[in-house]
């Protein structure tokens, strides 16, 4: 037997991945044993996923991040206050930072997983793999909504509502569905960086031109008004958590990062990565909000590019239309790569240009995209739709699981020193958080809609009224 065997039996648990030990073995990594495990090979014959170097990641991982959170953040700071919505942005963008890597740690210890849904398996078994599989497909097919609902508000806004916004929705459906369809990630790659400076761009612009404003352009613009601007705020519990739910769901989105992963040259640079990303998120999310809700108060747009006049609205929309199309276009192809994925996991096909691969792949990207359509029609708000999200598919897979994959590769930490127990049932903490945002916010969410649906806040569904709102 090769020493290249003998090393795979010595490293390779029962479960069919490598446990954690190979990270410190140095002959594993000579003999290349890692790349058995890896879902993509490196092959010079078929089509080579593996490609995508950390700087191209990071930008992806922004662009993945990185648009909807920052149209969304300053309607919750609103119900939190400045200095309760600042500290649920930091707390939070910790918290998803810190998970994110623990899911990246766990990924690159166990090769042989490609999404959030693998990693249920190790943990909890099938079932657990399914829960979770269907939760990752609903997070981002519920984010791609969104998605194509800004897009389609952005479209409202530029055209002046020449069309029916279901037909806009139509159109940004289509587009997002082709840009998806493009197979690699670092085919993506520089979509994502014209996303990103785009969707930048237009918040900037707003943030200057609220800044630049006797007040708020939603606000009476003659007499005495009401700015609703408040350092410290007192919401209901559905308010309170719609509002921490719209934040932890900005920068929560980090289970779609475990497939770029698969398709990097070096998998272990993905701390690089993600430490960036989430860095330049938090700063942006910080400081983009807290201006956007201080000049505009209660009188904040959802998405916040309509809170400084029709003019300013139309061009930030002009300028960052790019952006939003590209963050549809990556929730879209992180869902769908799941499903491909799945299907042709371990065949021939899945890294061959055959009927079959086209065929599979493009059923994925189109079918989801439409599923993706209707659900933006059926919730046309904009922040509630991100809220959901959150709560029902976020929390328990942001949340529960990383603390559960923690758990799994340190069974030790439970019996032995103090240092050690504290940092245990500190993760297992994570489980019952998350346990807590998922009733709780979905109540507060449902709650929500139900209101404004009686206050006439939001139309019927497939109406063809423009779906922003102003608080």
């Amino acid at each position: 037997m090769s020493s290249k065997s003998s090393i795979s039996e010595k490293h390779t648990p029962k479960s069919g991945v490598l446990s954690p030990s190979h990270e410190t073995d140095p002959e594993v990594a000579i003999e290349g044993t890692l790349e058995d495990f890896e879902v993509f090979k490196k092959t010079a014959e078929g089509v080579d996923f593996r490609t995508v170097g950390w700087p191209r990641a990071t930008v992806i991982f922004l662009k993945v991040i990185f648009a909807t959170g920052v149209l969304s953040i300053p309607t919750a700071m609103f119900s939190l206050g400045a200095v309760g919505g600042a500290l649920s942005v930091i707390g939070w963008s910790m918290l998803n930072t810190y998970t994110a890597q623990i899911q990246g740690d766990f990924r690159n210890s166990h090769p042989g997983v490609h999404s959030i849904a693998d990693m249920a398996k190790v943990v909890g078994g099938p079932w657990v793999k399914e829960l979770a599989g269907v939760l990752f497909i609903v997070a981002y097919v519920l984010c791609t909504g969104s998605g194509i609902l800004g897009v389609s508000i952005g479209l409202n806004a530029l055209s002046h509502h020449a069309a029916c916004t279901v037909w806009w929705s139509f159109i940004a459906t289509v587009v997002v569905a082709l840009t998806a369809s493009v197979r690699k990630f670092h085919q993506i790659g520089w979509l994502t960086w014209a996303g990103f400076a785009s969707i930048f761009t237009a918040v900037l612009i707003v943030v200057i031109a609220v800044t630049l404003r006797d007040r708020p352009a939603a606000a009476p613009q003659t007499g005495d008004y009401e700015l609703g601007y408040y350092v410290i705020a007192y919401p209901t519990f559905a308010a309170g958590m719609v509002a921490s739910c719209t934040i932890f769901v900005s920068s929560a989105g980090t289970s779609a990062f475990l497939p770029v992963i698969s398709e990097m040259r070096n998998p272990r640079d993905y701390r690089k990565a993600l430490y960036t990303c989430m860095a330049i998120v938090t700063a942006a999310y910080l400081s983009f909000s807290l201006v956007v809700y201080r000049w505009c108060g209660q009188w904040v747009a959802s998405p916040s590019l309509g809170s400084a006049g029709q003019t300013v609205k139309m061009v930030a929309y002009g300028i960052g239309l790019v952006g939003l199309i590209v963050s549809a276009c990556l929730y879209l192809h992180v869902a769908a790569k799941y499903i491909f994925v799945r299907i042709l996991r371990d065949s021939k096909h899945l890294q061959s240009n055959t009927i079959v691969h086209w065929g599979t792949w493009l059923s994925c990207t189109f079918g989801l995209a439409a599923i993706s359509f209707i659900l933006a029609e059926a919730i046309p708000v904009f922040n509630y739709l991100l809220a959901l999200t959150g709560s029902i598919c976020f929390a328990p897979l942001a949340i529960m699981l990383p603390g559960w994959l923690w758990l799994y590769d340190h069974p030790e930490y439970r019996r032995g020193s103090a240092g050690k127990q504290a940092l245990y049932w500190f993760h297992a903490a994570f489980i019952p958080l998350g346990a807590f945002f998922l009733v709780g916010g979905t109540y507060g969410v449902i709650l929500e809609i139900k209101e404004a649906y009686a206050d006439g806040l939001i139309g019927s569904a497939f109406a063809c009224a423009d779906n922003s709102n102003s608080s």
